[in-house]
């Protein structure tokens, strides 16, 4: 029996599938994404979205969708299902639908009548090329079936309209057609592995709705293009291939193209398989770089993101070449002593004072795995050191050292910390000044450098930084702590302190080396269990602040507004669960393991096999933001592997 299981009678629900969506991307940064029975909810949804080099490697919608009719005795069913503007469901093609299963490729059946039709749909994990099979199980009748591809060729974040500038020529190729909607775009070969007849009969369909992006308060109407149909038999048993990707393939070569990329794939038929199974989707590889996505379906590569996902993602699945090739990859993108957190290159911003100290913590991770020291400091040393000189000296407008060792950040109309959400140029989280999380990882960073430094002989490196950490680490506990409270301050700027109770403390317990006595690391961790802690991760906000929002929906506004005043996130709960076995070590074993396998739950929602963005603050905690976050799988993992040296 399969482990991810759907149950069929719900199938024809549309309320049941709008929150069940399926995702597969590959190394070149291409995905297919959609609902479990291919009605797109989303711009973001579509059969065939990859980078285009012509238009910097954005990802680009191509192929939208395909419908498809079963003919028997001239009369159709039409098994698409689409939603227009106004509510309208056509066609209705989810009325037929008898079953769907999720491995080793997803799969729908249709039960018309007499006549068993399956679907599987698999994205090659190596091409830019997406194949979907049709076997005709079973039928009476001669059965014709007929496929129409539904074009969008736009950016992933915008919608298409109907214009008068598409190419309305195609050219024949073996079993198909060579088309591209408009010149500045790659040719988009679509192909079968049977002869069939296509049927140029150019059609825009206008005005499709994708309803979550009407939940979020998004533009969410486009019109689509159909340049025409693929027509042929099928008979009884008979397995037809179709494809679409960015290069010819032999018609005859598909069947067997579909049958070995089942080999390649790790299996999910366990929680845990689920999650390596997702883990390996968020990496983007070629010959020069290594990077990881942030979250699917919308995000690119995020520089925080990478260093805090990179060790869950490779190191807990045994994989340190991986973890190296994206610490190569981003340490030749340091400019200065930042990362770019979004973008690369002339379009790359460096807004993020954390993305740099959290790239210390996963070199520290990738020295435990591997204990080659000499190669470390050898391939990271000067960055590292560089990082430090560039902190302390202020060479970054908006961060700078202060005499008492701590790192001032920040300024009006940013929000450099991971706390970002900004709203007509205000931050919703401003944080400027001394920020608990920052100096924790400062404070965390120095430290390694210095062990770094004096077991190779780096004496000036020493001898300037060696006084640094003593007083830092008074100033940081002065500041912070509170003996009374019990818990650290969130941030401080002059004479204010904010106490407001989040998160951020809970880096101060468990990254390697910190500021705080094992009693005080238990008291905030304690508070945090009370206040903070949830089935689904840490809320930002605890509930008893004016400022908390228990849900996370409406508009952009709304939702950012949310983003970090309550809106639990799952990626906290690695470093929670780390800081609680600090303190309680084998005692705190079953609580952890629970807390991390009630993630099980969730492999068959929202985006099926992984683990979501975020959740409601408020119970029942329903999943939101992307349906496949890189720190939200890697954390679970990684605290996985870590409960393995806790276990009795």
């Amino acid at each position: 029996m399969s482990y991810l299981k759907f149950d069929k009678t719900q199938l024809v629900n549309l309320e049941y599938i709008w929150n069940r969506e399926i995702l597969r991307s590959n190394k070149k940064g291409a995905y297919a994404s959609s609902t479990i029975i291919g009605m797109n909810t989303r711009k973001y949804h579509g059969l065939l979205i990859c980078p285009i080099e012509a238009f910097g490697n954005e990802r680009h919608v191509l192929l939208s969708s395909v419908d498809e009719t079963l003919i028997q005795h001239e009369q159709e069913f039409h098994l698409g299902v689409r939603k227009y503007q106004g509510g309208a469901i056509s066609p209705k093609g989810h009325k037929y639908i008898h079953d769907f299963e999720i491995e080793p490729f997803p799969k729908i059946t249709y039960r018309v009548g007499g006549v068993v039709l399956t679907k599987q749909l698999m994205l090659s994990s190596q091409d830019n090329l997406i194949l979907l099979k049709y076997t005709l199980e079973d039928a009476k009748s001669p059965t014709t079936l007929r496929l129409l591809p539904f074009l969008a060729y736009r950016e992933i974040h915008k919608l298409a309209q109907s214009n008068l500038n598409i190419n309305t020529k195609y050219q024949a190729i073996p079993n198909g057609i060579r088309y591209k909607m408009y010149n500045a775009y790659p040719n988009m070969y679509m192909q079968l592995s049977k002869r069939n007849d296509f049927v140029p009969v150019p059609h825009w369909y206008y005005r499709v709705e994708y309803m979550k992006e009407q939940l979020r308060g998004y533009d969410c109407h486009e019109d689509l293009y159909v340049p025409g149909y693929f027509e042929f038999p099928l008979e009884k048993g008979e397995s037809v291939m179709f494809a679409a990707g960015m290069t010819e393939m032999e018609p005859s070569n598909l069947l067997q193209y579909f049958d070995d990329e089942i080999k390649a794939r790790i299996p999910r038929d366990s929680f845990e398989n689920c999650l390596i199974n997702s883990a390996q989707q968020f990496f983007v590889k070629d010959a020069k770089k290594t990077e990881i996505i942030a979250g699917f379906p919308w995000f690119g590569r995020w520089g925080r993101d990478t260093f805090i996902s990179l060790p869950g993602l490779t190191l807990a699945l045994g994989d340190p070449k991986t973890c190296k090739d994206v610490l190569d990859t981003m340490s030749r993108e340091l400019n200065g002593p930042l990362f770019p957190n979004i973008g690369s290159a002339d379009a790359a911003a460096y807004n993020s004072v954390d993305a740099p100290l959290w790239y210390f913590w996963a070199i520290q991770k990738y020295l435990e795995y591997t204990q080659d020291y000499e190669g470390v400091w050898k391939a990271y040393g000067e960055k590292m050191k560089n990082i430090l000189h560039g902190y302390r000296n202020g060479e970054t407008p908006y961060i700078r050292m202060h005499d008492n060792g701590l790192i001032y950040s920040g300024t009006n109309g940013k929000a450099l910390t991971w706390m970002d959400a900004v709203i007509d140029g205000q931050a919703v989280t401003p944080r400027i000044g001394y920020d608990v999380e920052i100096n924790a990882l400062w404070y965390n960073a120095i430290r390694f450098t210095l062990e770094l430094a004096r077991k190779f002989h780096d004496e000036i490196f020493v001898e300037q930084w060696m006084p640094i950490h003593p007083v830092l680490k008074d100033s940081f506990v002065a500041l912070f702590w509170d003996d009374r409270k019990g818990y650290l301050a969130d941030y401080m700027d002059g004479g204010y302190k904010d106490w407001s109770i989040r998160p951020n403390q809970i880096f101060a317990t468990s990254l390697p080396y910190s500021m705080l006595s094992p009693e005080q690391s238990r008291s905030v961790l304690e508070l945090v269990k009370h206040k903070l802690l949830t089935p689904k991760g840490l809320r930002t906000l605890s509930p008893d602040h004016p400022s908390y929002k228990g849900r996370y929906e409406g508009t952009q506004t709304e939702r950012d507004l949310a983003y970090h005043q309550g809106t639990v996130w799952p990626w906290l709960l690695g470093h929670f669960a780390e800081g609680y076995l600090k303190v309680h070590q084998k005692s705190a074993y079953s609580f952890i393991h629970k807390l991390i396998y009630k993630f099980e739950e969730e492999m068959d929602a929202h985006g099926i096999g992984s683990i979501s963005e975020v959740f409601e603050a408020d119970p029942p905690h329903q999943a939101s933001g992307t349906i496949s976050q890189a720190w939200s799988v890697a954390e679970i993992l990684r605290t996985m592997k870590l409960l393995e040296q806790y276990k009795s």
